[in-house]
């Protein structure tokens, strides 16, 4: 009946291991990639302590390790809350066994209390030769053959029993010393957390006296990006008009329409089907500015109307291409650097800010392709940053919607 019993516990506390196990590998693998990605910040911060002035480059790298530090103190308080459930339930099952072992114990004390009365009353050499007849000696000699039998099965039961208590106590230790790991690193991170913010304000404030100087450059900057809009509107009004025919619709009304060869038209449609799984167009790297009405991250009063997504990566990067296409053109904007505008079908992709260009004007080019080195500003802490946008036509699209995660 105990052996029931425990076997329909088991069945029962099965699928909640099994769940506990997917949601701590889940948690493990979302954890490590947070720690690889602040590793990849500190990287770029480093570089900007080479310098003592504040720039916007240093309190946007302090604020995105602050995103991620937060994120991995949030992950590994979930992973400390899935451990002590698990220890829990380990402890759990190490009493249910410690009870059915000494249940074991009784019954086998028991056991050989009686065999020993009776051996001490009868041998059993006397138990089978009493016998009246030949069948009842066989009885008698199978029933101690049975006996013996029963007596090891129940001191073999006692020993997996107490294999599987000293297995389950080992497991309790183990993830004790897990968690103890990760009580210790949650204590790290929130001190660097602490001092992190404590860095980023220094350069808030060092910010805010200079107000006047940075709210300057940011003018010139969306100086800079509404030129590069109008040379972006006018590549693309060219390639459009190129392939524009006049035609009568079903009503007979006269209008104007798109016409994509065979190859472009496949293109475009394989473009569109791999929405949110297409490659970065750096190796590696962090959106630093989103799609969209933004503001400035520490100028609040200032807004941002980006029409794609600036992604900061290491010095040296290469931008690559996100899907197969022909390079639309390559454009220079004075203080902007170089662009390259790469056709797949009815939608474009922009690079933004290479210093150099791999690439010409017609050519083809193939996903993850390098096409240009991103430039890297000196004077602004050896930031290299990318600014990337998808275009349907006229139409701006949300890069991150269409880049894999």
């Amino acid at each position: 009946m105990k052996q029931r019993i425990f076997l329909l516990s088991f069945i029962f506390l099965l699928p909640f291991v099994v769940v506990f196990g997917q949601s701590r590998k889940e948690l493990e693998k979302q954890r490590k990639k947070v720690q690889n990605n602040i590793t990849y910040t500190a990287k770029l911060l480093n570089e900007t302590n080479k310098s003592t002035r504040t720039s916007t480059n240093k309190i946007n790298l302090l604020q995105q390790n602050i995103k991620q530090r937060t994120q991995l103190i949030s992950i590994v308080g979930k992973e400390l809350d899935e451990l002590n459930l698990f220890l829990d339930t380990l402890q759990n099952k190490k009493t249910k066994l410690c009870e059915e072992l000494q249940q074991l114990k009784d019954n086998y004390t028991l056991l050989v209390q009686q065999t020993h009365f009776h051996y001490n009353a009868i041998s059993s050499f006397m138990f089978v030769f009493s016998a009246k007849n030949f069948s009842q000696l066989f009885r008698r000699f199978r029933y101690l053959q049975e006996f013996s039998a029963y007596r090891k099965q129940q001191i073999k039961e006692i020993e997996a029993k107490q294999t599987e208590i000293q297995k389950t106590e080992e497991n309790i230790v183990a993830n004790i010393e897990k968690k103890n790991d990760f009580i210790k690193l949650k204590r790290e991170e929130t001190i660097r957390l602490e001092y992190d913010k404590s860095r980023e304000n220094k350069n808030l404030e060092s910010l805010k006296r200079d107000k006047k100087k940075w709210e300057q450059k940011l003018k010139e900057q969306k100086r800079q990006a509404a030129e590069l809009d109008k040379k972006i509107q006018k590549i693309i009004d060219q390639e459009i008009k190129k392939r524009t025919k006049t035609v009568t619709d079903n009503k007979g009304k006269v209008v104007e329409k798109m016409e994509l060869t065979k190859e472009e038209t496949l293109l475009a449609g394989n473009f569109e089907k791999n929405k949110g799984r297409l490659p970065w167009p750096v190796e590696k790297g962090f959106v630093t500015k989103k799609f969209g009405i933004q503001k400035h991250p520490t100028l609040p009063h200032i807004e941002y109307n980006i029409k794609g997504i600036f992604i900061q990566t290491t010095a040296n990067s290469n931008a690559r291409v996100v899907f197969d296409g022909v390079v639309s053109s390559v454009i220079v904007i004075p203080g902007k650097n170089t662009a390259v505008i790469v056709q797949h079908g009815n939608y474009f992709t922009l690079y933004q800010n290479l210093q150099t260009v791999y690439v010409k004007q017609g050519q083809k080019v193939t996903a993850k392709q390098a096409i240009g080195k991103i430039y890297t500003d000196l004077e602004d802490d050896n930031k290299t940053e990318m600014e990337f946008r998808i275009l349907k036509n006229y139409t701006p699209l949300n890069p991150e919607l269409w880049l894999a995660k």
